[in-house]
């Protein structure tokens, strides 16, 4: 878990924490997470990204929409620990 400022970029957290990932299979994330040396580290550990691509791509990558529908548990789960 990485605590940072409430205006900081989502770029400078994945950076921070790339290399404390976990095994996993595939990461969710929005799209802020959106980048092409993010999805080429993720690949490199094995881990499928699950991000939707940002309106501004010029060719658009596609994701699992279906799981990436399930996202909001997690956005749930961070905003119940938020009011705690």
């Amino acid at each position: 878990m990485l605590l940072s400022e409430g205006q900081m970029s989502d770029y400078k957290g994945a950076v921070l924490m790339i290399d404390a990932l976990l095994n996993a299979k595939t990461m969710l994330g929005d799209r802020g997470y959106d980048a092409d040396w993010f999805r080429a580290a993720l690949n490199e550990r094995g881990i499928a990204p699950c991000i939707p691509s940002k309106a501004n791509r010029k060719v658009l990558i596609p994701h699992d929409t279906m799981l990436y529908r399930q996202r909001h548990r997690i956005e749930n789960m961070f905003g119940k620990l938020k009011d705690w």
